[in-house]
């Protein structure tokens, strides 16, 4: 009679094994850049290195509106030599 329900809980558990889900959980997206737009994709069309706009996803491209960004400042003097 122990059998029967010792039977009975086996089966049980192997069927409830069958919806267990082991999948990796879900990560959040690591945040943008500064000036990006979430969700789309930057576009470099003239190869000089800078982003002249963007693509959304739908496919549509979006050129950049507004003035070209400043050059980043000259490095700075070592500081080797004579001082004086």
């Amino acid at each position: 009679m122990h059998f029967k329900y010792l039977a009975l809980a086996a089966g049980g558990l192997l069927a409830l094994s069958a919806c267990s889900k082991n999948e990796a959980p879900v990560t959040t997206a690591p945040p943008v850049g500064p000036g990006a737009i979430a969700g789309t994709v930057a576009a470099d069309r003239d190869g000089d290195g800078y982003v002249d706009g963007y693509y959304t996803a739908d496919g549509i491209y979006h050129a950049v509106q507004g003035p070209p960004c400043p050059p980043p400042p000259p490095p700075t003097a070592p500081r080797r030599g004579e001082r004086g």
